[in-house]
């Protein structure tokens, strides 16, 4: 197992970091901070909470030094999340500010929500008989970038795969993790432009990308499909007929776009299924 653990306790107040060395650094999964209330340590099979509470100073901090004051940052808060540096995923809630019916960011950050990023070689081992382009379902927190992260470890050993990493998370350059040799990856693009892109100018055998949220990107996976390259990608749904009854992934199912599903359950576990009509 591998943590970019010095880069998560660098974006944290003194105070909390402390705290969090001395408790989570095998185990944690999320830090949970409140303003106004203790921070919360999500484990595996428990929660455990910090004696003193978080004040608007440390939400802002967290804030501040994960986001490094980047453009890029400030874009993707809209969407109510930022990346860390080593691809620790930072979901914000507080008061949004809106524009023309649309969200152009948190202007006051009052909840904070950090997903540990860590990396696990050898957990997709069994899936490596799997041909053909694969679809990885499962709902938040199930596990499925670190699934699709080794995933592409195994299969870039032998295959070209270009990576569109469009939140850096899954190979950040500061986490650490073992990559194929064969890996190409694209970060800060959109996956609906990354997915041609990486088409076009690197020539893959395959193209991996994390949650499909946009019809743009359906369009964009269905297009590399045509032209013979396998896929692998993540989706929110619990099992194949949640991902059937959403329209945004129908075009998807009635393309016979992937051969098989990946399906994970909350405690990490998961199982295979052939994408059959």
């Amino acid at each position: 197992m591998t943590c970019a653990w010095k880069e998560l306790l660098g974006i944290l107040p003194v105070w909390i970091a402390e705290e969090v060395e001395n408790t989570g650094r095998t185990c944690l999964q999320e830090l949970r901070l409140r303003c106004g209330k203790p921070p919360e340590l999500v484990m595996a099979s428990e929660s455990k909470w910090l004696s003193r509470s978080c004040c608007r100073d440390d939400l802002n901090h967290c804030v501040n030094m994960a986001s490094r004051y980047s453009p890029w940052a400030a874009q993707t808060a809209s969407e109510g999340y930022i990346t860390a540096p080593g691809g620790h995923r930072i979901g914000l809630c507080g008061d949004a500010v809106m524009k023309e019916g649309t969200i152009r960011g948190i202007k006051e950050v009052r909840m904070i929500c950090i997903r540990v990023a860590r990396d696990y070689p050898g957990i997709a081992r069994k899936a490596d008989n799997l041909t053909g382009s694969i679809l990885l379902l499962g709902p938040p927190g199930s596990g499925k970038t670190t699934l699709l992260r080794d995933l592409v470890r195994h299969i870039s050993e032998t295959q070209t795969v270009a990576v569109v990493d469009e939140r850096g998370e899954l190979f950040p350059a500061a986490g650490g993790f073992d990559s194929g040799r064969k890996l190409d990856v694209l970060c800060g693009c959109p996956k609906s432009i990354g997915i041609d892109m990486v088409l076009r100018t690197m020539g893959p055998s395959c193209i991996a990308v994390d949650e499909i949220t946009a019809e743009n990107d359906c369009k964009a996976l269905i297009r590399a499909g045509w032209c013979g390259v396998r896929l692998l990608a993540t989706a929110h749904a619990a099992n194949l007929h949640d991902l059937n009854a959403r329209p945004v992934y129908r075009s998807l199912v009635t393309t016979r776009l992937f051969d098989h599903i990946l399906i994970l359950r909350r405690d990490k576990s998961w199982y295979v299924e052939r994408m059959d009509l």
